[in-house]
């Protein structure tokens, strides 16, 4: 029990730490509202560039493999102002909307049609770690290359974390991110887990990783569920959110979302939760949920922040 609550009170320090370097002042209860999935289709495109430009979001991750990242990328190109990353992609996971790696499909990332693996379970079994290095490497360059200023580095569907088998990819991942000056997305703490010890060791060994590398990252990542329960109408699921923003503790919290146009072409790409990404779209507008930001004092953030404190190299001595 006491190694428990001493790796708990580490967390518990480490957490304050972010908000402290980021000169947020004491107690400060931050987010960073990002849109996941930029670039995947037109209907992703067209919702979060609208939320990007009117400020309903704080950052996006474009999925660079995907068909519509052309048209993402260079939508960052032309708003250099806004804070736009690369979601690292392994997986696709649709059935009739597919992408393949940009490193080709003699490698171990491709499943038999020489897509990218459809579940996180095979890519931790079968991927290796060089392709792995490669393809998120080449993915960045390609988002550089468009012209897009790279704020931050998250991950598709976390098929890096190694949250199945145990078998991840952070290494490469944060010498990336290490290597570009970009924070990652990983979280420091996982509330709601304090059964499972080995979570909570390995989030403590990543953390430290990034540490040492000089990685800025979360103190936590939040979300909701991603498909409507049966019969649950927006208001519900606004209700559901702003209660999620009213729990929000002090340090650096991000939400990630997915919102997106519920139209024909999202019904034809996806198999599940059209309604629900429509739903994400009105709710990062709705006039109660941004009443409720503002009520509970909660302050908004970009990656660009931690971008500019980790190249600073104001990181400090976590260890």
């Amino acid at each position: 029990m006491e190694g428990r609550e001493a790796g708990r009170r580490r967390r518990e320090s480490l957490m304050s730490d972010l908000a402290d370097r980021l000169g947020l002042g004491e107690g400060a209860r931050a987010i960073i509202v990002n849109a996941d999935d930029f670039g995947m289709c037109h209907a992703a495109n067209t919702a979060i560039a609208g939320l990007l430009d009117a400020g309903y979001v704080d950052s996006a991750t474009v999925m660079v493999p995907c068909a519509w990242s052309p048209e993402a990328l260079s939508f960052a190109a032309s708003r250099p102002d806004l804070d736009v990353g690369v979601h690292l992609v392994l997986t696709s996971e649709w059935t009739r909307y597919r992408w393949r790696p940009l490193t080709g499909m003699g490698t171990t990332l491709t499943d038999d049609a020489g897509f990218f693996p459809a579940d996180v379970l095979l890519v931790e079994e079968t991927a290796a770690v060089a392709d792995v290095s490669a393809e998120i490497a080449a993915q960045l360059q390609a988002a550089l290359d468009a012209g897009a200023d790279v704020t931050h580095l998250d991950n598709h569907m976390g098929s890096v974390y190694g949250l199945l088998t145990g078998r991840d990819f952070l290494g490469p991942v944060l010498e990336l991110a290490a290597r570009h000056g970009l924070p990652f997305r990983l979280p420091r703490s996982v509330e709601g887990s304090g059964a499972d010890p080995e979570l909570h060791a390995k989030l403590d060994a990543a953390s430290a990783a990034a540490d040492a590398l000089g990685v800025e990252i979360i103190d936590r990542l939040w979300t909701h569920p991603f498909e409507a329960a049966p019969g649950e109408t927006y208001e519900q699921v606004r209700d559901d959110f702003i209660a999620l923003l009213r729990s929000i503790p002090p340090g650096v919290t991000e939400i990630y979302l997915h919102p997106m146009v519920d139209d024909d072409e999202l019904r034809a790409v996806v198999d599940v939760a059209a309604a629900k990404r429509g739903q994400e779209l009105r709710l990062l507008s709705d006039p109660l949920v941004l009443h409720t930001i503002a009520e509970e004092g909660l302050i908004r953030l970009g990656w660009r922040a931690l971008r500019d404190l980790q190249r600073d190299g104001r990181n400090g001595d976590r260890a």
